[in-house]
């Protein structure tokens, strides 16, 4: 089944046509700027250029940096305050013409991997991380999804984790790798004591550099790329969009 799966990140909006069935893009992926600020109107009217430049006219699954209750973002931490409360699946729904669907962007990118990636046929808990502007977190246990944890928010030295640890942290404090894995680290330890996962699997920009740091993690689990890479989060948005076209 082809979905037009969307990523709604703090820099980017990425996306592309997925065929469910198989977790493969049937079209190389565009990415726009996210604007800033990044408002829903704004926000909105970048999807629908997504959605335009593919002519598509189908269903569209969309990934949000935030917690996602039927339909309704309840935070914004790396977008606009406007998104808080609001009824975003209306609001994209009625400016792109196609029925949406919105996930949470890390428990999208989690859904994929443990259907098609890193942590297929898994039954162990299992914590995908994304990390980029922000940190999201999804926890599986037994296959299934805890939803919305928001874990890139636990509280580490006095600050937001993902003001810690972030690859956005990394890049404007110009850390080497062994140092933002210091902090990862750090990071790490807390889910650890909070989850006891089994696994973890790390995706997001990061994830395709994983050579760079592997050596330097250190967790109480298993750690591995993502196998999707950046692409997790647009194929998992699909797949959250035809499970409620199913039900």
């Amino acid at each position: 089944m082809a979905i037009l799966g969307i990523d709604i990140g703090g820099s980017g909006i990425k996306g592309a046509p997925v065929d469910t069935n198989t977790g493969t893009l049937l079209a190389e992926r565009i990415r726009v700027e996210t604007p800033q600020p990044a408002t829903p109107e704004a926000v909105a009217d970048g999807v629908v250029e997504i959605a335009r430049h593919f002519k598509w006219e189908g269903s569209i699954g969309c990934g949000y940096p935030g917690v996602v209750k039927h339909g309704r973002t309840l935070s914004a931490a790396n977008v606009d305050a406007g998104w808080v409360n609001l009824d975003a699946e209306h609001l994209l729904t009625q400016k792109t013409g196609c029925r949406v669907t919105l996930i949470n962007d890390a428990d999208a990118a989690g859904l994929a991997e443990m259907r098609f990636g890193a942590g297929m046929n898994n039954p162990n808990p299992v914590m995908m991380l994304t990390i980029g502007t922000g940190i999201g977190a999804a926890l599986f246990v037994n296959g299934h999804l805890v939803p919305n944890l928001e874990l890139g928010h636990l509280i580490i030295r006095g600050k937001d984790a993902e003001d810690r640890a972030s690859d956005r942290i990394r890049l404007e404090k110009e850390l080497n790798w062994r140092q933002w894995a210091k902090r990862f680290n750090e990071y790490l330890a807390y889910l650890d004591l909070l989850f006891s996962p089994d696994l973890y699997i790390l995706g997001g920009g990061v994830s395709k550099r994983f050579d760079k740091y592997k050596e330097f993690l250190q967790a109480n689990a298993e750690i591995v790329p993502a196998k999707m890479l950046n692409e997790a989060g647009i194929i998992g948005a699909a797949m959250n969009a035809v499970e409620h076209e199913t039900h």
